[in-house]
């Protein structure tokens, strides 16, 4: 029969070994969960720093002579002085929107 002293000892491993597996454990979920936010952040860093260029590509060519005539063409109609601006009207040939008056 084992001495109670030798008991103690062994059932004292045991716990000493149950807290630390059980601190370990919880020490890696905590660094699995860290890491899978650190991974989400840095796409959205990236996804970010894309949108950053893309729009410091658009400042830099609208900051040119040739953006700016494009911006002025496309978003308030301007025309150069000798040029000839067509509307082009389309008739649609659908009388479904007269059928349902």
């Amino acid at each position: 029969m084992p001495k109670l002293r030798w008991v103690a000892i062994v059932c004292t491993c045991f716990l000493f070994l149950a807290i630390m597996a059980t601190s370990y454990y919880h020490e890696f979920l905590k660094i699995s969960r860290f890491s899978s936010k650190l991974d989400s952040q840095m796409s959205r860093l990236v996804l970010l720093s894309r949108t950053m260029q893309e729009y410091q590509e658009k400042i830099d060519y609208y900051s040119t002579p040739e953006g700016v005539a494009r911006l002025a063409r496309e978003e308030f109609n301007f025309a150069y002085p000798d040029e000839k601006i067509y509307k082009i009207v389309l008739v649609s040939s659908d009388h479904l929107s007269e059928n349902n008056q």
